[in-house]
């Protein structure tokens, strides 16, 4: 590395998109796209390459959603990015379509073959890279069980690559996806439409295993009896090949895909909350701003999730017409979380970290464990599950960033209930329960994380905890969930969490139209764009990824 530390630093701020300013709004805007989560990001780039000027509009102050990164006190850390799969593989699906949208700017490093270690008590299993490396590993460990092992990895391999199959009403008309969907139990296996304890329960009766099989559950939200198995085998499937991460830190992603939306004319700004959709005769036409500015476009697309743009987007008056809010009772948000961001003296090497995520568990028993700690209080309760993640040692640039530093982020579930008492309040106002409450849980996380890498404990330099009233108050989601809506075996049966709404030229696009995590939010931006082009219009869409 040939630049000095202050360039690079310089080069690499976690700070994307610009702020919002009169002035700079354009007025011949051809789709306005509210939230800048990736969904949003992925739809307004391959808009902008299909020659249209598009406007991102995002109420936090930088760009990204949960692929934004934040500093403090020297440090940093990403919000959502722990790793990705499939992107280190460059003939993969999801790699092509960063390579577009990015054109080639956003850079990968891939993890050690180790991505995921589980432990269930004092017990541990690696999940190593590459599906015959899985199979032989688990495989040591549970020897009469190879068959189950084998026969396990078929079926999730069976269920990603049928998927399309799956999800193909979401790129249909919505008059078209209604009839496919009672077509599709016909199509595909019934893996599909069951939970994930209901499948693995048919494979084997080893509970021992079975927890061991389902250790990443955290990844999207639900324990087995719980999840569907759709998104089960879709998370182990993306990656079996292993884990990878951005270049450059999570801000990378935002940060190369923003130049492809600027360079066709668009925009992307940020402290710019939008208040409502502006309907006319049933059609959207623009937005209307908080601070009462209004911007038209012939488009408008919404990345706030389902729930957010019923009850904030759309003009109550549509809302009643089409009976929105008996919609949103079908369907519940995903959980909450703690997260406790860490930084440490020393290098990686120094403190001797690799870039394996541990998930950490008390108990095989997945259910039980978090139906103990739901009916705990806040402070008390045994975490069902710790995620513990070392971003610093997966970022190839970060020892040129970062210096003699290093990170680490605890991640485990949480309740918006244990906290409500303070919603409405600032987040560096909260008093001095609040931060009572939050350093005992800091430290019952610490001491985890100290029992698993005890050289971290003298080296520690910097904490601070994020609650769901963080998530609330920066992502605007009421119950401070994670990952949208619920990924239950009924959330994937609603008919209405699909990209077209009843508004004309209003579309929805992120996690609640496919599935939670960068890859599934990724492409719901790639189903967006297909449906917003019309079904003559597609194949458009479909090419920039063949043509690159």
């Amino acid at each position: 590395m040939t630049e000095s530390n202050d360039i690079i630093r310089k080069k690499i701020s976690v700070r994307t998109g610009r702020r919002l300013q009169k002035k700079n709004v354009k007025n011949d805007y051809d789709v306005i796209v509210v939230g800048s989560g990736i969904g949003g990001l992925i739809n307004a780039s391959l808009l902008a390459l299909l020659g249209k000027k598009v406007c991102v509009l995002e109420q936090h102050y930088t760009a990204g959603g949960f692929t934004h990164a934040y500093q403090r006190k020297g440090y940093e850390w990403d919000v959502g990015v722990h790793y990705i799969g499939e992107v280190h593989r460059p003939n993969s699906s999801l790699r092509r379509l960063f390579d577009v949208v990015s054109e080639k700017r956003l850079q990968w490093q891939e993890m050690d073959p180790i991505y995921d270690r589980i432990f269930i008590g004092d017990e541990s299993f690696n999940l190593v890279a590459g599906t015959d490396n899985f199979i032989a590993s688990l495989t040591k460990q549970f020897p009469q069980e190879q068959h189950s092992i084998e026969e396990y990895v078929k079926l999730v391999r069976h269920i990603s690559y049928h998927s399309p199959k799956f999800f193909a009403g979401q790129a249909m008309p919505k008059w078209m996806a209604t009839a496919y969907h009672w077509l599709r139990p016909k199509l595909i296996k019934p893996e599909f439409f069951q939970t994930t304890r209901e499948v693995l329960e048919k494979i084997t009766n080893n509970q021992k295993l079975i927890s061991v099989l389902t250790g990443q559950w955290g990844d999207y939200g639900l324990p087995p009896s719980e999840s569907s198995f759709v998104i089960h085998a879709l998370l182990v499937k993306h990656y079996l090949a292993g884990g990878a991460y951005p270049v450059g830190g999570a801000s990378s992603i935002a940060r190369e895909i923003i130049p492809t939306i600027l360079k066709a004319g668009g925009d992307v700004f940020t402290d710019a909350k939008v208040e409502h959709v502006i309907v006319k005769n049933g059609q959207a036409s623009g937005v209307k701003l908080t601070n009462g500015l209004e911007i038209q476009a012939e488009k408008i697309v919404s990345n706030i999730g389902y729930i957010n743009t019923v009850k904030k987007l759309i003009p109550i008056e549509y809302r009643q017409k089409f009976k929105l809010l008996t919609q949103t009772k079908k369907i519940k948000p995903s959980g909450a979380s703690l997260c406790l961001y860490c930084g440490f003296k020393g290098t990686s090497e120094e403190l001797g970290l690799d870039t394996t995520n541990l998930w950490i568990y008390s108990s095989e028993n997945h259910e039980l464990s978090v139906k103990n700690y739901e009916q705990s209080n806040a402070e008390d309760g045994e975490f069902p599950v710790v995620y513990i993640s070392f971003p610093s040692t997966k970022d190839p640039l970060w020892n040129e960033r970062f210096p003699n530093k290093s990170t680490v982020e605890i991640v485990t579930l949480s309740k918006m209930k244990w906290f409500e008492k303070w919603l409405g309040s600032e987040w560096s106002n909260r008093g001095e329960d609040y931060k009572a409450l939050k350093e005992k849980l800091s430290q019952k996380l610490l001491a985890i994380l100290f029992k698993h890498r005890p050289q971290l404990k003298n080296e520690l330099d910097y904490y601070e905890l994020s609650t769901p009233l963080s998530t609330e108050y920066y992502q605007l989601n009421v119950q401070g969930e994670i990952y949208g809506l619920e990924h239950s075996v009924d959330r994937f049966n609603q008919l209405h969490l699909h990209p077209e709404t009843p508004i004309k030229n209003l579309f929805l696009t992120g996690a609640d139209t496919m599935t939670a995590g960068v890859g599934g939010a990724a492409m719901s931006g790639f189903i967006t764009t297909m449906r917003m082009q019309g079904t003559l219009g597609a194949n458009r869409v479909k090419n920039l990824l063949v043509d690159g």
